[in-house]
């Protein structure tokens, strides 16, 4: 037992450059002796969850989820904001009942039950269910696996701050999006072997993988070793509601902080646009999708221990240049397609655009993320966390109605622009940004 725990340290030292596995920063004493144990069930949780996220992804299966059982094509564009806003919304409703429990990793097991639960019911849709009414219940079960995210969300987050220390979480966040690069590799390798679009067969294959790795995730969420913390200011919703909008009135670093994470959305909102130009030019097919969604794992890979360990150094020059990064590529893909010729006759030229926009938004996620749970302290992280959610899930549902009817208007090519603006404009903001790591 000993040599396995001196190996665990040995391991955890070298994932994470720390010369000293008991060295911690803003953790409990007994905490920090179980950092390298709750390291690898943080990574193997998070495994779980990124694996289950691709399999059951609002952009690539469910939509053919939805055509392979006959729904009506407008029910395909409820998918993203749902799945999105969903987990977002309730965040700043949950944080005051997780305030109330000593230890929050009993939310993150019943957030991640839940979704097990919905994908589950999700495999049985795709070979049970039928035309509109088949839809209907596709999108309400959606709608219970992402109000099940996010308290999955706000509980992992508080459990990663009271299990591992500042200027590690950066590190973690790397190495668990490295892996899900990789898991998402495979799986553009396994849809590149269907001709057109996969079956309801194998639709419900790939949802049932995704409950199994829900279930690692609640498994792994209820092994860690999480200290009971206080209990003190525990509220109703409302009340946890009123003391975070009283909180972002007197926090400017929490104001700024949330107006760069808003525009920030530029990148996420900007990849299906990216992926739609490539598609137009003779990539509808699944060969197409597959390739975009092998750049997208192989950028995965190569971004996220990058960012990660730049995080821990200054999560705020991370956001800075992520959102520099994401303008670039929006540039670069509006001017592929107005180019004349070659260059915008296939789908390489985007699939290569989109792998650097991949790269740049797992900036954006590393940063936000390692930023406000470092800006907060431990007793209001939780609240942090979920009012920063809640607002930036407000945001898309109304930017992401306002997006499409612009696409609509001007053209992919030209908000592609729009969205250049929005990201420039948050690199901007993040840069005046206090740091928070020291």
């Amino acid at each position: 037992m000993g040599d396995a725990n001196a190996s665990q340290s040995r391991l955890y030292e070298w994932l994470t450059g720390d010369e000293d596995s008991r060295m911690c920063r803003d953790i409990s004493e007994a905490a920090c002796r179980e950092q390298p144990g709750n390291f690898f069930r943080h990574l193997l949780a998070s495994l779980g969850n990124k694996l289950a996220d691709e399999l059951s992804s609002a952009r690539l299966v469910l939509p053919w989820l939805l055509g392979a059982i006959g729904a009506p094509v407008w029910m395909v564009g409820l998918l993203v904001p749902i799945r999105e806003a969903g987990a977002l919304l309730p965040q700043v409703l949950i944080a005051g009942v997780a305030r109330r429990l000593p230890q929050r990793k009993w939310i993150w097991v019943i957030g991640g039950l839940i979704q097990a639960f919905s994908a589950a019911l999700l495999a049985a849709l795709a070979l049970l269910g039928h035309g509109g009414l088949g839809g209907a219940l596709v999108l309400a079960v959606l709608v219970a696996l992402s109000l099940a995210r996010g308290l999955s969300s706000i509980a992992t987050k508080d459990v990663l701050g009271k299990t591992i220390a500042k200027q590690r979480r950066g590190n973690l966040m790397g190495w668990s999006g490295s892996v899900a690069g990789a898991v998402t590799l495979a799986a553009g390798a396994v849809l590149m072997l269907f001709n057109d679009r996969p079956g309801e067969l194998a639709l419900a294959v790939l949802l049932a993988v995704a409950a199994l790795g829900w279930l690692v995730n609640a498994a792994c969420a209820a092994a860690i070793r999480e200290e009971p913390g206080a209990t003190e200011g525990g509220e109703s919703a409302w009340q946890s509601l009123g003391e975070g909008i009283a909180r972002l009135r007197r926090d400017r670093a929490f104001q700024r902080f949330n107006l760069a994470r808003a525009l920030l959305l530029s990148s996420a909102l900007a990849l299906p646009y990216i992926a739609l130009l490539g598609q137009h030019q003779g990539g509808a097919q699944l060969g197409g999708l597959g390739v975009l969604i092998l750049v997208s794992g192989l950028a995965g890979m190569i971004a996220s221990p990058v960012w990660g360990k730049r995080a821990d150094a200054s999560s705020r020059r991370v956001m800075r240049d992520a959102g520099l990064a994401a303008a670039v590529c929006c540039l670069a893909a509006a001017a592929v397609a107005w180019a004349p010729g070659a260059w915008s006759a296939t789908i390489w030229p985007y699939a290569l655009l989109y792998g650097a926009l991949v790269i740049a938004h797992a900036g954006v996620r590393l940063g936000r993320k390692t930023y406000v749970v470092d800006l907060a302290g431990a007793e209001d992280r939780a609240l942090y966390v979920a009012l920063s959610n809640t607002l930036t899930g407000v945001l898309m549902l109304l930017v992401g109605g306002l997006i499409g009817a612009l696409a609509q208007w001007i053209g992919s090519a030209a908000l592609l622009l729009v969205l250049a603006g929005c990201a420039l404009a948050a690199a901007f903001c993040a840069h005046g940004l206090p740091e928070v790591e020291s």
